[in-house]
Protein backbone atom coordinates (compact mmCIF):
# COMPACT_ATOMS: atom_id res chain seq x y z
CA UNK A 1 0.00 0.00 0.00
CA UNK A 2 1.38 3.38 -1.01
CA UNK A 3 1.65 5.93 1.76
CA UNK A 4 -0.05 8.82 0.00
CA UNK A 5 1.25 11.36 2.47
CA UNK A 6 -1.43 13.90 1.61
CA UNK A 7 -3.57 16.32 3.54
CA UNK A 8 -6.76 18.03 2.39
CA UNK A 9 -6.29 16.88 -1.21
CA UNK A 10 -2.63 17.92 -1.34
CA UNK A 11 -0.05 15.48 -2.62
CA UNK A 12 3.72 15.26 -2.57
CA UNK A 13 5.46 14.70 -5.90
CA UNK A 14 6.78 11.34 -4.74
CA UNK A 15 3.25 10.15 -3.96
CA UNK A 16 1.88 11.37 -7.29
CA UNK A 17 4.67 9.47 -9.04
CA UNK A 18 3.90 6.33 -7.04
CA UNK A 19 0.32 6.18 -8.35
CA UNK A 20 1.66 5.57 -11.87
CA UNK A 21 4.93 3.83 -11.07
CA UNK A 22 7.05 6.60 -12.55
CA UNK A 23 9.83 8.79 -11.20
CA UNK A 24 9.44 12.16 -9.54
CA UNK A 25 11.46 13.66 -12.38
CA UNK A 26 8.92 12.33 -14.88
CA UNK A 27 6.15 14.01 -12.93
CA UNK A 28 8.06 17.29 -13.05
CA UNK A 29 8.65 16.84 -16.77
CA UNK A 30 4.92 16.26 -17.32
CA UNK A 31 4.17 19.53 -15.56
CA UNK A 32 6.77 21.40 -17.60
CA UNK A 33 5.33 19.96 -20.84
CA UNK A 34 1.77 20.87 -19.88
CA UNK A 35 0.72 17.22 -19.72
CA UNK A 36 -0.24 17.86 -16.10
CA UNK A 37 -1.88 21.09 -14.93
CA UNK A 38 0.29 23.92 -13.60
CA UNK A 39 1.27 23.57 -9.95
CA UNK A 40 1.35 26.08 -7.16
CA UNK A 41 4.34 26.35 -4.85
CA UNK A 42 4.70 26.73 -1.14
CA UNK A 43 6.57 29.74 0.26
CA UNK A 44 9.58 27.42 0.49
CA UNK A 45 9.34 26.67 -3.23
CA UNK A 46 7.95 23.12 -3.03
CA UNK A 47 5.44 22.08 -5.69
CA UNK A 48 1.91 21.49 -4.44
CA UNK A 49 0.03 18.71 -6.23
CA UNK A 50 -3.68 18.04 -5.88
CA UNK A 51 -6.22 15.33 -6.65
CA UNK A 52 -6.61 16.88 -10.08
CA UNK A 53 -2.96 16.19 -10.88
CA UNK A 54 -3.37 12.56 -9.87
CA UNK A 55 -6.46 12.30 -12.04
CA UNK A 56 -4.67 13.97 -14.95
CA UNK A 57 -1.76 11.56 -14.63
CA UNK A 58 -4.10 8.55 -14.75
CA UNK A 59 -5.81 9.96 -17.85
CA UNK A 60 -2.43 10.63 -19.45
CA UNK A 61 -1.38 7.01 -18.98
CA UNK A 62 -4.65 5.79 -20.48
CA UNK A 63 -4.34 8.24 -23.36
CA UNK A 64 -0.79 7.07 -24.09
CA UNK A 65 -2.03 3.47 -24.32
CA UNK A 66 -4.64 4.44 -26.88
CA UNK A 67 -3.17 7.37 -28.79
CA UNK A 68 0.58 7.17 -28.28
CA UNK A 69 2.76 9.58 -26.38
CA UNK A 70 3.13 12.28 -29.04
CA UNK A 71 -0.59 12.81 -29.51
CA UNK A 72 -1.24 12.46 -25.77
CA UNK A 73 1.20 15.25 -25.04
CA UNK A 74 -0.45 17.41 -27.70
CA UNK A 75 -3.96 16.79 -26.39
CA UNK A 76 -3.25 17.16 -22.69
CA UNK A 77 -1.17 20.31 -23.20
CA UNK A 78 -4.02 21.83 -25.19
CA UNK A 79 -6.51 20.92 -22.46
CA UNK A 80 -4.37 22.50 -19.75
CA UNK A 81 -3.86 25.73 -21.62
CA UNK A 82 -7.62 25.95 -22.15
CA UNK A 83 -7.62 25.22 -25.89
CA UNK A 84 -10.33 22.57 -26.11
CA UNK A 85 -10.71 23.02 -29.87
CA UNK A 86 -7.07 22.08 -30.45
CA UNK A 87 -7.39 19.06 -28.18
CA UNK A 88 -10.46 17.80 -30.02
CA UNK A 89 -8.83 18.41 -33.40
CA UNK A 90 -5.83 16.30 -32.36
CA UNK A 91 -8.14 13.50 -31.21
CA UNK A 92 -10.08 13.64 -34.47
CA UNK A 93 -6.83 13.40 -36.43
CA UNK A 94 -5.90 10.25 -34.52
CA UNK A 95 -9.22 8.56 -35.25
CA UNK A 96 -8.98 9.60 -38.89
CA UNK A 97 -5.57 7.91 -39.14
CA UNK A 98 -7.09 4.64 -37.97
CA UNK A 99 -9.89 5.02 -40.48
CA UNK A 100 -7.38 5.52 -43.29
CA UNK A 101 -5.38 2.48 -42.17
CA UNK A 102 -8.52 0.36 -42.12
CA UNK A 103 -9.52 1.59 -45.57
CA UNK A 104 -6.02 0.85 -46.89
CA UNK A 105 -6.14 -2.71 -45.59
CA UNK A 106 -9.46 -3.27 -47.30
CA UNK A 107 -8.15 -1.78 -50.52
CA UNK A 108 -5.04 -3.96 -50.39
CA UNK A 109 -7.21 -7.02 -49.77
CA UNK A 110 -9.48 -6.06 -52.65
CA UNK A 111 -6.49 -5.51 -54.90
CA UNK A 112 -4.99 -8.81 -53.86
CA UNK A 113 -8.21 -10.67 -54.64
CA UNK A 114 -8.15 -9.03 -58.07
CA UNK A 115 -4.65 -10.37 -58.57
CA UNK A 116 -5.45 -13.87 -57.32
CA UNK A 117 -8.41 -14.28 -59.65
CA UNK A 118 -6.55 -12.89 -62.67
CA UNK A 119 -4.70 -15.09 -65.18
CA UNK A 120 -0.96 -15.40 -64.75
CA UNK A 121 1.57 -14.77 -67.49
CA UNK A 122 3.81 -17.78 -68.09
CA UNK A 123 7.56 -17.63 -68.52
CA UNK A 124 8.57 -19.18 -71.84
CA UNK A 125 9.81 -22.76 -71.48
CA UNK A 126 13.46 -23.35 -70.56
CA UNK A 127 14.08 -19.65 -70.07
CA UNK A 128 15.77 -18.27 -66.94
CA UNK A 129 14.50 -14.81 -67.73
CA UNK A 130 12.93 -12.64 -70.39
CA UNK A 131 13.89 -9.21 -71.61
CA UNK A 132 11.89 -6.08 -71.06
CA UNK A 133 10.36 -6.03 -74.55
CA UNK A 134 8.98 -9.52 -74.14
CA UNK A 135 7.59 -8.68 -70.71
CA UNK A 136 5.89 -5.62 -72.14
CA UNK A 137 4.21 -7.79 -74.78
CA UNK A 138 3.20 -10.46 -72.26
CA UNK A 139 1.54 -8.05 -69.80
CA UNK A 140 0.29 -5.54 -72.37
CA UNK A 141 2.16 -2.37 -71.43
CA UNK A 142 4.92 -0.20 -72.88
CA UNK A 143 8.54 -0.73 -71.92
CA UNK A 144 8.62 2.83 -70.58
CA UNK A 145 5.97 1.87 -68.03
CA UNK A 146 8.01 -1.08 -66.89
CA UNK A 147 11.03 1.16 -66.41
CA UNK A 148 8.94 3.62 -64.42
CA UNK A 149 7.64 0.87 -62.17
CA UNK A 150 11.18 -0.32 -61.60
CA UNK A 151 12.24 3.23 -60.66
CA UNK A 152 9.42 3.28 -58.13
CA UNK A 153 10.78 0.11 -56.57
CA UNK A 154 7.88 -2.08 -57.67
CA UNK A 155 9.93 -4.34 -59.92
CA UNK A 156 13.35 -5.90 -59.32
CA UNK A 157 15.27 -6.90 -62.40
CA UNK A 158 18.76 -8.19 -63.03
CA UNK A 159 21.04 -7.40 -65.93
CA UNK A 160 21.93 -9.89 -68.59
CA UNK A 161 25.64 -10.65 -68.61
CA UNK A 162 27.38 -9.26 -71.63
CA UNK A 163 24.47 -7.19 -72.99
CA UNK A 164 23.28 -5.37 -69.88
CA UNK A 165 19.65 -5.91 -70.85
CA UNK A 166 17.07 -6.12 -68.08
CA UNK A 167 15.94 -9.67 -67.32
CA UNK A 168 12.74 -10.68 -65.55
CA UNK A 169 12.49 -14.06 -63.87
CA UNK A 170 9.15 -15.79 -63.27
CA UNK A 171 8.52 -13.92 -60.01
CA UNK A 172 9.20 -10.51 -61.53
CA UNK A 173 7.12 -11.35 -64.60
CA UNK A 174 4.25 -12.06 -62.20
CA UNK A 175 4.98 -8.82 -60.33
CA UNK A 176 4.86 -6.88 -63.59
CA UNK A 177 1.52 -8.45 -64.38
CA UNK A 178 0.23 -7.55 -60.92
CA UNK A 179 1.24 -3.92 -61.34
CA UNK A 180 -0.34 -3.74 -64.78
CA UNK A 181 -3.55 -5.36 -63.58
CA UNK A 182 -3.93 -3.08 -60.57
CA UNK A 183 -3.06 0.06 -62.50
CA UNK A 184 -5.83 -0.77 -64.93
CA UNK A 185 -8.08 -0.93 -61.88
CA UNK A 186 -6.93 2.59 -60.90
CA UNK A 187 -5.18 1.42 -57.72
CA UNK A 188 -2.57 3.93 -56.47
CA UNK A 189 1.09 2.98 -56.31
CA UNK A 190 1.17 2.75 -52.51
CA UNK A 191 -1.54 0.08 -52.52
CA UNK A 192 0.21 -1.80 -55.33
CA UNK A 193 3.47 -1.68 -53.38
CA UNK A 194 1.69 -3.11 -50.34
CA UNK A 195 0.21 -5.96 -52.37
CA UNK A 196 3.60 -6.84 -53.86
CA UNK A 197 5.24 -6.69 -50.43
CA UNK A 198 2.68 -9.12 -49.05
CA UNK A 199 3.10 -11.48 -51.99
CA UNK A 200 6.89 -11.44 -51.70
CA UNK A 201 6.85 -11.86 -47.92
CA UNK A 202 4.22 -14.57 -47.44
CA UNK A 203 4.38 -16.36 -50.76
CA UNK A 204 0.88 -17.85 -50.58
CA UNK A 205 -2.61 -16.49 -51.07
CA UNK A 206 -3.92 -17.84 -47.78
CA UNK A 207 -1.05 -16.38 -45.79
CA UNK A 208 -1.61 -12.98 -47.39
CA UNK A 209 -5.29 -13.10 -46.45
CA UNK A 210 -4.44 -14.22 -42.92
CA UNK A 211 -1.86 -11.46 -42.46
CA UNK A 212 -4.26 -8.78 -43.66
CA UNK A 213 -6.97 -10.15 -41.37
CA UNK A 214 -4.50 -10.07 -38.46
CA UNK A 215 -3.70 -6.43 -39.18
CA UNK A 216 -7.38 -5.57 -39.32
CA UNK A 217 -7.94 -7.23 -35.93
CA UNK A 218 -5.04 -5.24 -34.48
CA UNK A 219 -6.69 -2.08 -35.79
CA UNK A 220 -9.88 -3.07 -33.98
CA UNK A 221 -7.91 -3.44 -30.75
CA UNK A 222 -6.21 -0.08 -31.25
CA UNK A 223 -9.58 1.51 -31.94
CA UNK A 224 -10.99 0.12 -28.70
CA UNK A 225 -7.98 1.39 -26.75
CA UNK A 226 -8.52 4.84 -28.23
CA UNK A 227 -12.19 4.67 -27.37
CA UNK A 228 -11.36 3.90 -23.73
CA UNK A 229 -8.79 6.68 -23.70
CA UNK A 230 -11.25 9.17 -25.15
CA UNK A 231 -13.83 8.17 -22.56
CA UNK A 232 -11.30 8.75 -19.77
CA UNK A 233 -10.43 12.13 -21.24
CA UNK A 234 -14.10 13.10 -21.42
CA UNK A 235 -14.53 12.27 -17.72
CA UNK A 236 -11.48 14.39 -16.93
CA UNK A 237 -12.83 17.31 -18.94
CA UNK A 238 -16.14 17.10 -17.05
CA UNK A 239 -14.19 17.01 -13.78
CA UNK A 240 -12.40 20.20 -14.76
CA UNK A 241 -15.56 21.86 -16.08
CA UNK A 242 -18.86 20.33 -14.91
CA UNK A 243 -20.69 22.73 -17.24
CA UNK A 244 -19.11 21.10 -20.29
CA UNK A 245 -21.85 19.95 -22.71
CA UNK A 246 -22.48 16.23 -22.99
Amino acid sequence: MVDLGRRAGRWRAVDVAATAGISVQQVRNYVDLGVLPPVERTPAGYRVFTDTHVRALAVTRRMAEGHGWARTREVMAAVHRGDLAAALAALDAGHAELDRERADIRRVLGAFETVVTGPAAVLPARRRGVRIGEVADLVGVRTSQLRLWEQRGLLRTVRERGTGYRLYDAAELRAAQVVALLRRGAYPFDIIAAVLAEMRTTGSAERVRAELARREQELHRRSLRRLRASAALHDYLRHRDPALPE
